[in-house]
């Protein structure tokens, strides 16, 4: 009797158990990588969009796509709106295929239909809080809001909220209302204070306080700014805060951490344009990104990995980043909610903030 090829994916599995269907999962994975890559090979280059080589070590996967599998880069660095809104204009004379956003705007790039799914071989792997369920986005790599604190000229190291606001630390915290780490960490003290994505109500009081005091600095961070001490405190993605930190003369007086009293958690995902010029390369950049090689590139940029639970991350990495247990009441950003409450930010913070300065 010959069997078709129906027949022995229904029968094998019940003759020879979980091990072999594991086994013919496996193999038909495999074969469909493979001819992945070779299509990719076929199309040689991919275009990406605010995926420049100084953030997050994206360098160091651009080499390895280029080394791996033949594929030539070039990138346009823009914000994350700014990706969208090519991806929107351009529609089938596309000329990117893959971007990289913050998570608030995965969905949103979704609703408006100018992305394509495509889930890596490690998708069991990534949390369910941080994909689409269909696979049209889902985060490489996760920031948190952090402090970070010049010990030289705030020896007492404010290691929550509530001790932040009871110093007399001069804080930088960015453009409210312009820039999502800013808007970020609004929304962190709000939820260490007993409010969240509908309830900034405690956070503003507290920054208004800081504000009329004329110890809030509203313009973003650079290491810049960090190297000539602009603030005692710097409020950014913990990524950032330790990239900044790592390019300056004066590296050591600065210390990193994530607020114990909570913060939030954020990231960036990949999006694959629908019409993307090359989407068998842009498939196979997202499959690399989620990786192991890729994931490890991503925390030499100091960015978290999405899947560092699953990684073996050597010593010299794990020095890189912020230990785990300073993360325990971080909590994921609610995408859904923020998106839409975020817009009221700028004017309330004009009103509740830099007005009660006035």
């Amino acid at each position: 009797m010959r069997w078709s090829r129906r027949t022995m994916l229904h029968t094998l599995p019940a003759l020879c158990g979980p091990l072999a269907f594991r086994a013919m999962a496996q193999a038909q994975q495999s074969q469909a990588l493979e001819a992945l890559i070779a299509a990719a090979r076929r199309e040689g280059r991919v275009h990406s969009l605010g995926m420049p080589d100084d953030w997050a070590n994206w360098r160091a996967t651009w080499a390895d796509l280029q080394r791996l599998y033949g594929l030539a880069h070039v990138d346009t660095d823009m914000s994350s709106a700014e990706e969208i809104a090519k991806m929107e204009a351009e529609k089938a004379s596309a000329s990117a295929d893959i971007g990289d956003v913050g998570f608030e705007f995965g969905p949103i790039a979704k609703a408006r239909g100018i992305t394509q799914p495509y889930q890596p071989s490690t998708w069991a792997q990534i949390p369910d809080w941080a994909k689409d369920a269909e696979g049209h986005w889902a985060l490489a790599y996760t920031g948190t809001i952090a402090f970070a604190v010049n010990r030289k000229r705030l020896p007492q190291v404010p290691r929550s909220w509530q001790a932040l606001f009871a110093s007399k630390a001069r804080v930088l915290i960015g453009e409210v209302g312009r820039a999502a780490q800013s808007n970020a960490a609004v929304l962190a003290a709000a939820v260490a204070l007993g409010g969240d994505e509908t309830r900034l109500q405690p956070a503003l009081a507290a920054f208004a306080r800081l504000a009329q005091d004329k110890r809030l600095v509203n313009v973003n961070a650079s290491p810049a700014l960090m190297e000539r001490a602009e603030a005692d405190v710097f409020l950014l993605w913990d990524f950032n805060a330790l990239s900044y930190r790592a390019k300056l003369p004066n590296a050591s007086d600065y210390e990193v951490l994530i607020p114990s009293d909570g913060s939030i958690t954020s990231g960036y995902t990949t999006v694959i344009n629908r019409h993307a010029p090359h989407p068998n390369a842009a498939k196979l950049t997202r499959e690399f990104i989620f990786s192991d090689a890729g994931q490890l590139n991503l925390a030499r940029g100091h960015a978290r990995p999405i899947r560092i639970a699953q990684l073996a991350l050597p010593a010299d990495l794990q020095a890189l980043l912020v230990p785990a247990a300073q993360y325990a009441k971080a909590r994921a950003l609610k995408p859904g909610v923020w998106t839409e409450e975020v817009k009221k930010l700028p004017r309330v913070w004009q009103r509740d903030v830099l007005g009660a300065a006035r």
